[in-house]
């Protein structure tokens, strides 16, 4: 896509994947007329189909639509897709989702010379992405911003700006963050995870130090230096380091101490983007953040009058401080409804996962969200619930239809928690709806 050409008509295939949607109203906010399929309708969907992106659902040849210059496709979205085959028949250009971000961080495909925010890292990547996206914005600097999630502040997970900054948020999986090319790259933490691609916490640094070699002179790396992970990454960067840990605390809406980390982060990669900004502004910006959808994210009560939570916590430690800040919430019962997130990572983690949920009551373990993995029968919900049990936590394998009855007998005063990447977040959904 050299030449600095939007393409007129651009078709995304799995149009409803976060980022996919977030990617799909930008192109449309460049000019092109964007069209999009995906398999079902989705909270996200809708939202493409307010803002005039007609999605279809159900993926078939036909739906390619004529004169199309660009395909777009989602990650998950195999070669054999019926329309990833015709588009190859019409010789339309195809590029996966992270490789299309690429060549627009690589100023292959915009107007103007864009300059990127990746914020990366294990955990907090959404949130903090969100609260840089609101600074910079509420300082009028205008940023477009591409994030995980639908920031409750902006309504969407596309923050549409009239500047050449962009802030994305960046994944390592398969060396996604390799594709983009940031002047500011923000590293929150780092543990290992995608247990499925990379083999060790060691592949997964190496992915990370190539990350930070290639930030230029010019930028910066923002992140913790003192974090045993990360530290031993920096040693080659040409980009100056900058420490968020140096940030003060900030009031916010939203609990716990890595909701603090991910606000520092925020403020430190702001301060680098805009060296002007008072700190009065990105403390105002921060306590009127108002979070995003599946973090930490307060769904309302059930007929019995239990407070239901929701959150996308899928990793161990995620799990074990989401439920850390919700016990500094309450005294009374918790009961967690977890969605285990790839046969992968529920086995190589399995010890991790086993002593996440001390704060929790009672654990109601979904069956494994096998995504894109084929069971091969060396770990189940049964295996992790009764090692939790170990831990002394009451920890049940159940199937949705169970889980979903069972939270529907909490009596008032106890606290639910939905948590995975799946979509347990229904039964968030369904328990409140039911009143």
């Amino acid at each position: 896509m050299e030449g600095h050409k939007m393409p007129k008509k651009a078709y995304f295939i799995g149009i409803g994947g976060i980022g996919m949607s977030a990617l799909a109203q930008y192109f449309k906010d460049q000019g092109s007329l964007v069209t999009g399929s995906d398999r079902e309708a989705s909270p996200v969907t809708e939202l493409l189909e307010k803002k005039g992106i007609q999605v279809v659902i159900g993926q078939k040849a036909e739906n390619v639509p004529e004169g199309t210059e660009l395909i777009v496709y989602s990650d998950a979205v195999p070669e054999d897709n019926p329309e990833r085959a015709r588009a190859r028949e019409l010789n339309i250009p195809q590029f996966s989702y992270f490789a299309m971000l690429g060549q627009i961080s690589l100023n292959q495909i915009s107007t103007e010379n864009i300059m990127t925010i990746a914020v990366a890292g294990t955990h907090g990547k959404t949130t903090t992405t969100g609260m840089l996206a609101k600074i910079l914005h509420d300082a009028k600097l205008s940023p477009t911003a591409i994030i995980g999630s639908i920031v409750k502040d902006f309504g969407s997970n596309y923050l549409h700006g009239d500047s050449n900054m962009l802030i994305v948020e960046a994944c390592e999986y398969k060396d996604h963050l390799l594709e983009l090319s940031p002047i500011i790259l923000v590293i929150t933490n780092l543990e290992w995870d995608h247990t499925d691609y990379f083999p060790s916490l060691a592949a997964l640094q190496q992915t990370f130090q190539k990350a930070i070699e290639r930030v230029p002179e010019s930028g910066a790396i923002v992140t913790d230096p003192s974090d045993k992970n990360i530290a031993s990454l920096l040693t080659n960067s040409k980009a100056k380091v900058v420490d968020y840990t140096k940030e003060p605390a900030y009031t916010l809406n939203l609990p716990g101490e890595f909701n603090q980390n991910n606000a520092r982060a925020a403020a430190a990669a702001a301060r680098r983007a805009l060296p002007t900004i008072l700190d009065s502004q990105i403390a105002d910006s921060l306590a009127d953040f108002q979070g995003t959808w599946r973090r930490f994210e307060y769904k309302g009560k059930t007929a019995n009058g239990a407070d239901v939570y929701d959150d996308y916590a899928h990793h161990p430690t995620a799990v074990r401080e989401t439920l850390k800040a919700l016990r500094q919430k309450t005294k009374n019962k918790i009961i967690v409804a977890f969605h285990p997130h790839l046969y992968s990572r529920t086995r190589d983690l399995l010890d991790e996962f086993a002593v996440a949920f001390s704060d929790a009551d009672r654990v109601l373990m979904a069956p494994i969200y096998a995504a894109r993995e084929v069971d091969d029968g060396s770990i189940s919900s049964e295996i992790l619930a009764e090692r939790i049990r170990a831990t002394g936590v009451d920890a049940s394998a159940l199937d949705f239809d169970a889980i979903e009855k069972t939270l529907g007998e909490a009596g008032g005063g106890d606290t639910i928690m939905t948590m995975g990447a799946g979509d347990i977040y229904k039964l968030a959904d369904a328990l409140v709806s039911h009143k």
